[in-house]
């Protein structure tokens, strides 16, 4: 049974990683020691949206391509469903199971574990700022037990893509959940830039999927587009917001392929498959004993990926300007 769940994840089926992420009691909980060289790998993950469930079957995929296939791995996968307690307690079992590897989707999943694991390597992945969410002491020189892949945005790439899909736009929202500290820094980033750009930013952040509706709600009228950040939040409420926002006709710009995917007009998007392919192959290292995590750089991704929803386009009577078109993918 554990064997056939891990290849039909690492094969990058959507409806395993849907079915199997299923909060701290996972069907995949390791019995037991790891035997003939099979590596114990524990995967914390802070809540199911697609960004995150693509990072997580990227990352079993690059562990394959680089020496570690289904059978040579023991795969613990958890999913804390958005909640810090499941966090804290999914941190402490893995303590306890003390496996090879540890890896860590999205921010709050990486400091509840490096919190509470000094021992094992931690992998993160999905993450915006490892050095500001205090995780490592550089990018370069990492230091502790942990490194991984950031999906730092180009924010300011991102601002001019809106800027050419919506030449007249002279304000933007700004909406991000202020308790994540990887939107807090893409927002800092966004402001700035705005402001270079001569853009008034309305800027409104939630603190639950409770607070958004009434936060877009605010924004109708105020605003030529609205800005999201890859935000967990927003990113598994993407249908609550879009419903507010399309009825207001109002553009979204989002820092995350998936909230495409989910209806948001564009975006200048990380890759968050390949991006966990690239913390895979990371893993792979650190378990071959060929360098330690205080040792590996963070990494980031450079072939980013311009996505456009055709559908939400023509809801708003947005033409797509060649430049755009010519490299994008449509949704």
């Amino acid at each position: 049974m554990k064997r056939w769940i891990l290849y039909a994840v690492t094969a990058g089926a959507a409806a395993g990683i849907g079915m199997f992420l299923t909060g701290c009691g996972g069907l995949q909980r390791p019995s037991g020691e790891a035997q003939n060289g099979v590596k114990k790998i524990a995967v914390v993950q802070l809540m199911q949206h697609g960004s995150l469930d693509a990072a997580n079957q990227g990352f079993l995929a690059g562990l394959a391509q680089n020496g570690f296939p289904a059978d040579k791995i023991q795969v613990d996968q958890q999913n804390a469903q958005g909640d810090q307690s499941n966090l804290k307690s999914i941190a402490a079992r893995f303590k306890g199971d003390k496996p090879d590897l540890i890896c860590a989707i999205a921010t709050p999943a990486a400091q509840a574990a490096a919190n509470d694991i000094h021992d094992v390597p931690i992998v993160g992945i999905a993450i915006t700022d490892y050095v500001q969410a205090k995780l490592v002491q550089s990018n370069e020189k990492p230091g502790g037990n942990v490194t991984g892949a950031s999906d730092m945005n180009p924010v300011n790439r991102q601002i001019d893509m809106a800027l050419k899909l919506m030449p007249g736009a002279k304000k933007v929202g700004l909406l991000y959940n202020s308790s994540e500290v990887n939107s807090e820094v893409q927002g800092r980033e966004m402001k700035k830039y705005a402001a270079e750009k001569g853009l008034t930013v309305v800027e409104k952040t939630v603190s639950s999927v409770n607070d958004i509706q009434q936060a877009a709600e605010s924004m109708t009228g105020q605003i030529d587009f609205l800005y999201v950040p890859t935000d967990n939040i927003l990113a598994s409420s993407m249908p609550t917001l879009l419903k507010m926002t399309d009825a207001a006709r109002i553009p979204v710009i989002a820092g995350a392929e998936s909230m495409v995917k989910d209806g948001a007009l564009a975006s200048l998007s990380v890759d968050y498959y390949q991006l966990g392919v690239q913390a895979g192959a990371m893993a792979a290292k650190i378990l071959k004993g060929e360098v330690q995590a205080s040792a590996l750089p963070v990494e980031t991704q450079q072939n980013l990926i311009v996505v456009i929803n055709k559908k939400n386009a023509d809801l708003l009577g947005i033409s797509i300007p060649e430049e755009i078109a010519g490299k994008a993918r449509f949704e």
